[in-house]
């Protein structure tokens, strides 16, 4: 049986990041681009798309489990991020078989402790033989 793991690391996008994932992604809605718009909307300023917290998730789940593969995600958004927003990316995995499945409780966290992702992953053993 494995231990229980708990990792913790300080994040934060920029509204360049923001548009850059746009461009990548092809996602430009103005909620997540254009300031002006977003001052206007319930949000008051631009906010992160899901996919770009995910992707810093993703980062951090390779950079502690490095022998490990995504298998499954199961996430929520229930808070918006904004530019420059000190976040706290928490991974929190279960004890497991030593070398079986890895489920990771997943949450990004606002300053204010409250979750603008949360979720599940499962990570696979890496064999070097996955598609």
């Amino acid at each position: 049986m494995s231990t229980p793991i708990h990792f913790e690391e300080p994040a934060r996008l920029s509204q360049q990041d923001f548009n850059q994932f746009a461009d990548l992604s092809g996602d430009h809605n103005p909620i997540h681009v254009d300031p002006d718009y977003s001052s206007g909307t319930r949000f008051g300023a631009t906010v992160s798309h899901g996919m770009l917290l995910f992707t810093k998730l993703r980062g951090c789940l390779h950079r502690h489990f490095p022998k490990h593969r995504l298998a499954e995600q199961q996430l929520m958004f229930p808070a918006p991020a904004y530019a420059e927003e000190n976040l706290v990316i928490q991974l929190d995995s279960a004890p497991t078989q030593d070398k079986g499945p890895l489920s990771v409780a997943t949450r990004i966290l606002k300053a204010d402790g409250s979750a603008c992702l949360e979720g599940r992953c499962i990570l696979e053993p890496d064999t070097g033989n996955a598609p």
